[in-house]
């Protein structure tokens, strides 16, 4: 009898032994590499598109508005009584692809782009960095002089882009952004048709929803015409809920990327600095489970 209680109580033990370690199996790994999440707050750095794209199922809407430039005086209030305004719809069709449609006030231009991400960033020795490529078309939709030699044909662009950006740490992501623009007519005689250039950006995380962002165009040279400037930016994005409210200086006027990285004419030397701000509001459209969307909000 004895043996046989031995026996039972080993079996037990050993069963106990193989349960707890089948539910340890379970837990996730500390030191497995993880996707991080959170390089940049929104798909927008300031002007320029940031690695980010909308989740799957999810339609954002974004207005962007500059003011005049600040040394128009107080005639026109600081450049407070001008105004710019871009406006534009953005569907994520998964968690990495994305397409957008936007109309800016400046040159009454349309624009359509798609963004996929190809390399996610992960933790513990993995992926170092992330990679999005974008590409984009541009309509110029102004009524031109009877006169004007330009055809139809003329007033289209396109532009490629890979964003590469990296986090930090919790606080500090940096993004380089190499970029090809081709337009079918350049805007002064001489330039090239082709524009080459490297934007670099970052965002400096202060608390949990406030974040200061930066970003800087260089176009090679012997490209535009002199009168031309580099676009440079400066903002602070405030996080409310479901969208990111952003507040920025710039020289640029454009809102788009044929616009302030070829048509940049203000310089911060002489105060030619734009006052703005970015809006974005992302609504979900996917089919919710428990009361939660299957693809989550970012």
């Amino acid at each position: 009898m004895k043996k046989i209680i031995t026996i039972i109580l080993l079996l037990i033990s050993g069963l106990d032994i193989y349960a707890q370690d089948d539910l340890l199996s379970m837990l996730p790994d500390d030191n497995a590499s993880i996707p991080v999440t959170g390089t940049f707050k929104a798909t927008r750095i300031i002007s320029g598109q940031s690695i980010e794209t909308v989740a799957g199922h999810h339609l954002e809407y974004r207005v962007s508005h500059r003011f005049g430039p600040i040394n128009s005086g107080s005639y026109q209030l600081y450049g407070l009584d001008q105004g710019y305004i871009y406006m534009g719809f953005e569907y994520g069709i998964s968690d990495n692809l994305m397409v957008g449609l936007g109309r800016s006030s400046e040159q009454k231009m349309l624009n359509l782009f798609t963004k996929m991400r190809i390399l996610k960033q992960k933790t513990e020795g993995g992926t170092p960095i992330s990679i999005t490529l974008m590409g984009e078309a541009y309509a110029d939709m102004l009524r031109y002089p009877t006169e004007d030699s330009r055809t139809n044909l003329s007033k289209y662009s396109y532009m490629a882009q890979a964003l590469i950006a990296r986090k930090i740490n919790e606080k500090l992501s940096l993004q380089i952004m190499p970029t090809f623009l081709y337009r079918n007519r350049n805007n002064v005689h001489g330039e090239t048709n082709e524009v080459i250039s490297m934007g670099i950006a970052g965002r400096y995380k202060f608390t949990k929803r406030t974040a200061l962002v930066g970003e800087y165009y260089y176009v090679l040279p012997n490209q535009i015409n002199t009168k031309y400037k580099d676009a440079l930016s400066f903002g602070f994005d405030i996080e409310t809920g479901g969208h990111v409210f952003s507040l920025h200086f710039t020289n640029s006027t454009g809102m788009i990327t044929k616009q302030f990285l070829a048509e940049t004419v203000d310089s911060w030397a002489d105060g030619g600095v734009h006052f703005g701000f970015n809006l974005g509001r992302s609504f979900g459209l996917g089919k919710k489970y428990k009361g939660q969307y299957k693809v989550p909000v970012k």
